[in-house]
């Protein structure tokens, strides 16, 4: 018998996630230089990192043999969120604190919910635990909470749910999920995943934050690595009751988040008019690549993210005809969604390229 074949079989048998292809992947592939190649794959902001988190992740620097002190952002993101700071959560990246919720309540015996066409990292963090997943068939490409609260079984534990969704960009009105939250066993975990939740329209937005007082079983996560523009950094973070957070953190990596980061992500946050221009560049290339697949006919789903998913019939041959011009989207058969591409929002001259490029490739 094997090394592997002594590694538990649950873990054997998870697929890994596939990240969008990196440009230099591609550069090699195809011999293109990397000036070339547009990326707009993994919803990343086209304007990079805000000014200030610069400036901040330059004079961390100098203290890069200290190990790290979250006190700072923990503190930040409390007062901003109107939370106590025990209710904050750190992670490398949300992913990070996806998988402590896991972690603290899946294990072999117990279940999770998803919606079909739901965030890969949700299956992934169930699977590592031995727990079974339940995934119940989306409505219109996204979330049916009828759906859900009906998959809820005696040996469930968590429910996961992100709004906006993706890779489909479906968004539930939040009156809908806070009727959702009522109906919930206080003995499931909700987990809120609001990744995208910045590029939401004000009118839309609502301080979930202030319902864990009420639903205790409530987590919502949220990432520095969108409007933000701090991918690389890897910061996200997760808002829950204190005894809930306190469990996160048993389990969580002391230093998971680094100086770096800790230091880019509590800039970020000052920095409003880098976050209001990211969202109305968001919101102008978001017009720019609706007109056109309006004008092409083609099928497309209402975004609330910074991407918008679409039908190119068959999407891995429309996709590599897109790769062969230096053009990186985001093929989506893995979600069961063969016949779909999901492209990132990028700047006005990348999304013009992309959209030169899909001409051709159709």
């Amino acid at each position: 018998m094997s090394l592997a074949e002594q590694a538990l079989s649950y873990v054997r048998a998870i697929s890994p996630y596939q990240p969008g292809k990196p440009i230099t992947e591609l550069a090699r592939e195809m011999g293109l230089p990397v000036e070339r190649i547009v990326k707009l794959a993994s919803n990343e902001n086209p304007l990079g990192m805000s000014p200030k988190a610069r400036q901040a992740v330059e004079a961390a620097i100098a203290g890069i043999e200290r190990y790290p002190d979250q006190f700072e952002l923990i503190a930040k993101l409390a007062g901003r969120s109107g939370v106590e700071p025990k209710q904050v959560v750190l992670g490398n990246g949300s992913n990070d604190v996806l998988d402590l919720v896991a972690r603290v309540f899946l294990a072999p015996g117990r279940s999770a919910v998803f919606a079909q066409h739901a965030f890969a990292v949700y299956p992934l963090a169930t699977l590592s635990t031995g727990a079974e997943l339940i995934a119940t068939p989306a409505k219109n490409y996204g979330h049916d909470l009828d759906a859900m609260r009906a998959a809820i079984r005696p040996d469930t534990r968590i429910v996961w749910i992100a709004n906006p969704n993706n890779p489909t960009g479906n968004f539930l009105p939040y009156p809908e999920v806070r009727a959702f939250l009522e109906t919930v066993p206080r003995d499931v975990v909700v987990v809120l995943d609001e990744a995208y939740n910045e590029y939401l329209p004000p009118a839309e937005r609502v301080d979930t934050a202030a319902w864990i007082a009420e639903f205790p079983n409530l987590v919502v996560t949220r990432t520095f690595s969108k409007i933000y523009g701090l991918a690389g950094l890897r910061v996200g973070y997760a808002l829950a009751s204190a005894d809930v957070a306190d469990l996160m953190n048993r389990v969580r990596q002391p230093f998971n988040v680094n100086n770096l980061a800790l230091a880019a992500a509590a800039a970020a946050l000052d920095d409003s008019e880098f976050v209001d221009a990211s969202y109305e560049l968001n919101r102008r290339g978001m017009a720019q690549i609706v007109a056109r697949l309006e004008s092409k006919g083609l099928e497309y789903i209402p975004s609330y993210g910074n991407f918008v998913t679409f039908r190119a019939g068959d999407g891995a041959a429309v996709n590599r005809k897109l790769l062969e011009q230096g053009v990186i989207v985001r093929p989506i058969g893995g979600y069961g969604l063969p016949e779909w591409l999901r492209v990132t929002i990028g700047s006005e001259p990348e999304n013009a390229r992309f959209l030169e490029a899909l001409e051709q490739a159709l």
